[in-house]
């Protein structure tokens, strides 16, 4: 059986701060498993080689990367989150946009009568749609 897995590396150490605060803020959200680099490495001691985890109820893995790369998340790929009430709506929206940054502020733009995208304080790009 061939399975794709939304696959996401962090860089700097940031992957399990980033798991809680999805698992904080994201209903729907766990974290199944961590195993972290020891102390003979590769990757600094403690930090992720891999996770897995499901937010939103989308299954996904996480990497702290021990090598610098010359890029990072960008908006091209995101979350796309489908809210039903408004509370829910602007609850995520705040959370997940502070600290990061508002690509598209909250709004009707024609095809939801609430929507907004927004980089969280991790990099990942988020999409939160009024369903």
């Amino acid at each position: 059986m061939t399975q794709a897995t939304p696959f996401l590396m962090f860089q700097g150490g940031k992957g399990q701060a980033a798991l809680d605060f999805y698992v904080e803020t994201v209903p729907g959200s766990r974290i199944e498993s961590v195993e972290r680099f020891g102390p003979d490495g590769p990757g600094p001691e403690g930090t992720i080689l891999r996770a897995r985890a499901v937010i939103a109820g989308q299954k996904v893995m996480v990497h702290d990367s021990f090598i610098t790369h010359g890029f990072d998340f960008t908006p091209s790929w995101s979350f796309f989150l489908d809210v039903d009430d408004r509370a829910a709506f602007d609850r995520l929206f705040a959370a997940l946009s502070e600290g990061g940054g508002v690509l598209m502020p909250p709004d009707d733009y024609g095809w939801s009568s609430r929507f907004g995208w927004a980089n969280d304080r991790y990099g990942i790009s988020w999409q939160v749609n009024l369903a």
